[in-house]
């Protein structure tokens, strides 16, 4: 028989553990910028991307969704965009799972978002596999989505500290925009040739907010 000692489980934290660890966390600030060597920083470029963190978030994406029956249900589907530190984007296309009984995404859809979506966000804070325990989850309805919509899912770390973290989550849907050059653009006024019109076009913007939420996790970790 082996004298290894069987691993020790992670300790849950107690109700009155979290609840001084929220009194004494400061307010929420913005997340500082991603200090990655390629020069991103957190700023609101849809652009924006770090190849490391968005691989990082892959990685515990694949790691947890096998052993959450709910995530693996709603969330297989889900398509890593973008990351840097304190953000994650991802897009999500609606199925019959999705959805209410009358064809709207369903707001305990919208609930698992925001508690997934957080999650990640601290992850990619500073590449830490595991995100601790949900403290508080509140989510605003603001509009639906339906079968076949695609949704916009923006997490956002606004403060890590050492117990608790403080995270955002948007939830948007996904829409056309024409787009092309505007008639004024080359060859207006005195003296131009009349070439004003460029190829026009389709292109995927986000739309209409559905929902936002906040969701604060003890983060606090065994032996620290």
């Amino acid at each position: 028989m082996s004298d290894a000692a069987a691993p020790v489980p992670e300790a849950v934290p107690t109700a009155e553990a979290v609840e001084a660890a929220v009194a004494l966390a400061p307010a929420a600030g913005p997340a500082p910028s991603s200090g990655s060597n390629n020069g991103n920083k957190n700023n609101d470029n849809d652009n924006e991307n770090d190849e490391t963190i968005r691989q990082h978030i892959e990685q515990v994406v694949a790691a947890h969704l096998p052993h959450s029956a709910i995530y693996h249900f709603l969330l297989s589907a889900v398509r890593i965009r973008s990351a840097i530190r304190g953000r994650v984007r991802a897009r999500l296309t609606l199925t019959s799972h999705h959805v209410n009984s009358r064809g709207g995404i369903h707001g305990a859809v919208s609930a698992a978002i925001v508690d997934w979506a957080g999650g990640l966000a601290i992850a990619s804070w500073d590449l830490r596999e595991k995100t601790g325990v949900s403290v508080d989850i509140h989510v605003r309805y603001l509009s639906s989505a339906r079968v076949g919509d695609e949704v916009e899912i923006e997490g956002r770390a606004d403060k890590v500290g050492g117990s608790v973290a403080f995270t955002t989550v948007v939830i948007s849907k996904v829409v056309s925009s024409r787009r092309g050059l505007s008639g004024n653009a080359r060859g207006e006024g005195e003296g131009g040739d009349g070439e004003g019109e460029g190829e026009g076009g389709e292109e995927e913007v986000v739309g209409p907010v559905i929902a936002t939420g906040t969701h604060t996790k003890y983060v606090r970790q065994q032996g620290r």
